[in-house]
């Protein structure tokens, strides 16, 4: 009798997760826009500020991932009781990392995506101008 108990809870803690929702409906201001227009434009201004976490190539603005309204709900819940969009901003990059930024700061970590474009550009200059010069060298001899 106990083994069967001991079965029965097992077979209840794997298949209970099974009848959980998984679909729960959006929240309210996911795509719903604010009543205050002023209001609405900051909101907006915000959200196409943040990336979409999911989609990662997105704004939260554009995406349709459930994620991505959340973040709109919060983004226009916070804006509706009176919090500044660099308030929101911080509490989303605390909350989710500078990831959620596609501006995001000059730090150590972010040193490499800041400054390596300017790095492929000085070593793509250095190599154009060494090819260069060896190019007019090799034609000085031929003449």
């Amino acid at each position: 009798m106990r083994l069967w108990l001991i079965l029965f809870c097992l077979l209840g803690a794997f298949t209970l997760p099974l009848a959980a929702q998984d679909r729960l409906p959006p929240a309210p201001y996911a795509y719903q826009q604010l009543n205050d227009p002023a209001k609405e434009a900051r909101a907006k201004a915000l959200m196409e500020e943040l990336r979409c976490l999911v989609c990662q190539g997105q704004s939260i603005a554009d995406s349709d991932a459930p994620l991505a309204g959340d973040m709109r709900h919060e983004v226009r819940s916070k804006i509706a009781a009176g919090e500044s969009p660099d308030e929101i901003k911080a509490w989303l990059v605390a909350r989710y990392g500078n990831w959620v930024s596609y501006d995001p700061p000059f730090d150590g970590a972010t040193a490499l995506l800041w400054l390596g474009p300017l790095l492929f550009l000085a070593v793509g200059g250095w190599l154009a101008f060494g090819r260069f010069r060896r190019g007019a060298s090799d034609g000085d001899d031929i003449a």
